[in-house]
């Protein structure tokens, strides 16, 4: 008589998604997300129980995310990266630029039109301009939404300029400023920020935010 071996059983935590009991990576781009999270979270002094308690999320699974050994839901690295003073597509782009052929290591950036790790970011949909590890984030922006939503804020310092439509740019304490096709703003780390249109319709921003290290 053939004896089945005993299956793999996936864990629910109520404060994330499916957990895997197994020990060995979901696949590569997941362990490097879990790598860049953990690189993120140590160069900003935090532990896996402060972030866990910031990001609303169990300390098993973000010790079992930062392995590679789960997948985080859009819900939860959105917590994560809020947490971290990131975004989405920050910590995803973060995670794919080594699977770009000499994307980490060239001195030249080029992405196509068509190119570029996209996601949301800040009420939106944002592309990253530019592949490997450089000193800034070159995002193009793309929303419609007319409530300014939660505050934002990170270390690093962030630059707006728009393209098109018009936007009316919120940083709480420092004042609120509409502004035009050509205008820019740039404001200091740590600054409470969020925006959206001041009209009806779409608005398209090009942002570049400061890269600090991990």
């Amino acid at each position: 008589m053939t004896t089945r071996p005993p299956r793999r059983i996936a864990r629910h935590s109520s404060r994330g998604p499916a957990i895997s009991t197994g020990s060995v990576a979901l696949d590569e781009q997941t362990e490097r997300l879990g790598a860049r999270i953990r690189s993120f979270r140590q160069a900003r002094g935090l532990t896996l129980v402060e972030l866990a308690r910031l990001a609303e999320l169990s300390h098993p699974f973000l010790s079992q995310l930062e392995r590679g050994q789960a997948r985080p839901s859009m819900v939860s690295l959105e917590r994560i990266a809020r947490a971290l003073g990131s975004s989405q597509i920050e910590l995803i782009a973060a995670a794919t630029d080594d699977l770009v052929p000499g994307g980490a290591t060239q001195r030249v950036s080029l992405v196509r039109s068509m190119e570029g790790p996209q996601g949301p970011f800040g009420g939106g949909e944002a592309r990253i301009l530019v592949h490997g590890d450089v000193p800034f984030t070159p995002m193009e922006f793309r929303g419609s939404n007319v409530s300014v939503g939660e505050f934002y804020t990170h270390e690093e310092d962030e630059f707006l300029h728009v393209v098109s439509g018009r936007v009316l740019v919120d940083l709480a304490e420092e004042g609120s400023f509409e502004l035009g096709p050509g205008d820019s703003i740039h404001y200091a780390g740590g600054t409470l920020h969020r925006w959206c249109s001041a009209v009806a319709g779409e608005y398209h921003l090009f942002i570049v935010k400061e890269r600090r290290a991990g």
